[in-house]
């Protein structure tokens, strides 16, 4: 990719801020109160987030390699797929466009936050949480989960798809993630995500809110880049 550094950094931007406003989006519609969508369920909401990072993909795909994720960049660099001097200018970009895609979210369901009185559900729209809370096996999901997303990732590359059907692809590779995988953790897999939305949370004005569990943080932190780069380490290692 010949563009500069800038503009990839702003695809990244751009593309993440959408995932995380449609990704969050469809959280908030499914799970605050007196919304149309409330109650629709974990299938509206895996098919949301697919939906979500191939719009996001789409969106940004053409000023940058669109990882919309830093355990994505990482491995890609480690793969040798991109240099390791855009590493930190492209998990900046996610993050600076998680935290706006959440703040995008907040403003959409402005009235809804008042309407919900759980702190968990409204954190739940931001972040994820395990189903049961045991950081260990939680490590565990999010290592396995991006895995299965890096290893298909770079798996992909050795296909042949037809001009611009690649995001549809991830975007199905989301989707089964998340309705395999995803009913542990919530399927982070992805550090931005969970951690620019988990900022906002903190900074945000919303009524009801409680605490934004900084005490797990650091799973869907850590457990994706592991889940990444042992997925390109197998990677490497088959003939090819």
């Amino acid at each position: 990719m010949d563009t500069s550094t800038a503009t990839q950094v702003i695809g990244e931007i751009i593309g993440t801020m959408i995932l995380v406003l449609l990704g969050d989006g469809v959280v908030a519609g499914v799970s605050l109160r007196k919304s149309k969508a409330e109650g629709a369920g974990w299938i509206a909401i895996t098919m949301g987030w697919g939906a979500a990072v191939t719009i996001g993909a789409y969106a940004s795909g053409y000023m940058s390699f669109a990882h919309l994720n830093p355990a994505v960049t990482i491995s890609m660099a480690l793969a040798g797929n991109i240099g390791w001097d855009l590493v930190v200018p492209y998990i900046l970009g996610q993050m600076i466009g998680a935290i706006i895609g959440a703040i995008l979210v907040y403003i959409q369901y402005y009235p809804h936050w008042k309407e919900t009185k759980d702190s968990a559900t409204i954190l739940g729209v931001f972040a994820t949480g395990p189903a049961i809370r045991s950081l260990g096996a939680n490590l565990v999901s999010e290592i396995i989960g991006t895995f299965m997303l890096v290893f298909a990732l770079l798996t992909f590359g050795m296909n042949k798809f037809g001009q611009g059907l690649n995001p549809i692809a991830v975007g199905l590779l989301i989707l089964v993630i998340g309705l395999s995988l995803g009913g542990t953790t919530g399927y982070a897999i992805n550090p931005a995500r969970d951690l620019g939305p988990r900022i906002a949370h903190a900074f945000l004005p919303i009524p009801n809110k409680g605490d934004s569990d900084w005490g797990y943080a650091w799973v869907p932190v850590v457990g994706p880049i592991i889940g990444g780069i042992l997925a390109t380490l197998l990677f490497m290692i088959l003939p090819i």
